[in-house]
């Protein structure tokens, strides 16, 4: 079957056919030759009844000795019988040209991209009009969890202010400890929410902090959580001068490492916190004798809980991974399953010095 580009070239090669046998129609015998009429977007000639050439451009052979129309790869031709008797004593006068598909490719081509524009435009189209109830739920959440933690934080507030001053005008007992301990376990899990909501919105600012006082008084402050599980948090800490960080960042680091160790660990274990200074780097390592972790790979994801009933939102240490990426700061993990983990977190040495 014929394409559309072979028709409109048997077309032009028939129109041209008609002006050959013209120009060879108004020939004058008296006429000292006949100038045989050349194109350049095509070739000719006359040939005798054996289809031997009586005068012909065409440099190549004729494989169709009858008249029609032919393709030979990209080349086409037209034979067409001529009375017999008649100019110059030819019988057939055949037309080649080379068939160029570039014109229909561009044609294809621009519709496939007119096709593809429209497609484009159309799934945008669909895809924000399906989107839109989606987006307006997220604002919705977003909203309400903003919200939430802002109403949240006034009555913790409250509880531990109370705590506080309960302890300090009567002797302390074991339920004001647990609530006391349960309160600062809500703090963490707020200050992470807190963190995530308004990290991309706030400037961080860094400052030079003394990373033992700042380790002893997360440590202090975690001593309750620890002690209700009868787990005893052992300090080793030596100097190692000022880390040059944003204090919340700091804090996040340190207090999601303690809390995920005291969350983990076995009752009446010890967890061992470690500062030192090592090839002017400080090191900062959160060992603990628990539950371990089978995939230490997909910890630092966010929402990813190794024990979903731990309980936690599995954020913690994605926030820490964050920080430390943004901070260079080194991370190493050992973990074992039933043996317990060790974080060790290696700060650069740019972002220390000594006191």
């Amino acid at each position: 079957m014929k394409n559309i580009h072979s028709i409109q070239n048997e077309l032009f090669l028939k129109e041209k056919t008609l002006l050959i046998i013209k120009e060879m129609q108004d020939y004058n015998q008296n006429d000292e030759y006949f100038e045989y009429p050349r194109f350049n977007t095509f070739e000719s000639g006359i040939y005798d009844e054996k289809f031997k050439p009586i005068f012909t451009l065409i440099d190549t052979p004729i494989r169709y000795l009858k008249n029609g129309y032919y393709i030979d790869d990209n080349r086409a031709y037209l034979i067409v019988k001529l009375p017999k008797g008649r100019y110059f004593g030819a019988r057939y006068l055949v037309l080649k040209n080379e068939i160029s598909y570039a014109p229909v490719y561009e044609k294809v081509l621009t519709i496939l991209f007119t096709i593809a524009i429209f497609i484009f435009v159309l799934s945008l189209f669909f895809l924000k009009t399906f989107a839109r109830p989606f987006q307006q739920m997220n604002r919705q959440l977003d909203n309400f969890i903003k919200d939430s933690m802002h109403e949240i934080n006034t009555p913790l507030s409250i509880i531990n202010v109370n705590i506080d001053l309960y302890n300090r005008k009567n002797e302390t007992n074991k339920y004001m400890q647990r609530m006391k301990a349960a309160a600062k376990v809500l703090s963490n899990i707020y200050n992470d929410m807190d963190y995530l909501i308004k990290y991309e919105r706030l400037n961080h600012d860094k400052r030079d902090i003394n990373l033992a006082e700042f380790l002893k008084e997360r440590i202090d402050y975690f001593n309750e959580v620890a002690r209700m599980k009868n787990i005893k948090i052992i300090s080793k800490i030596r100097e190692c001068g000022t880390v040059h960080m944003n204090d919340k960042q700091l804090q996040r680091l340190i207090d999601n490492n303690i809390s995920n160790a005291v969350k983990y660990s076995y009752d009446n274990s010890n967890i061992v916190v470690s500062l030192y200074k090592k090839d002017d780097k400080c090191h900062l390592s959160f060992r603990d004798y628990g539950v371990g972790i089978d995939k230490v790979e997909k910890i630092f994801k966010r929402y990813y809980r190794e024990n979903i009933s731990k309980g936690g939102f599995g954020i913690g240490l994605n926030i820490v991974k964050s920080i430390i990426n943004q901070e260079n700061i080194e991370l190493q993990v050992e973990s074992l399953p039933k043996q317990g983990s060790k974080f060790l977190y290696i700060f650069p040495s740019f972002s220390t010095k000594d006191i």
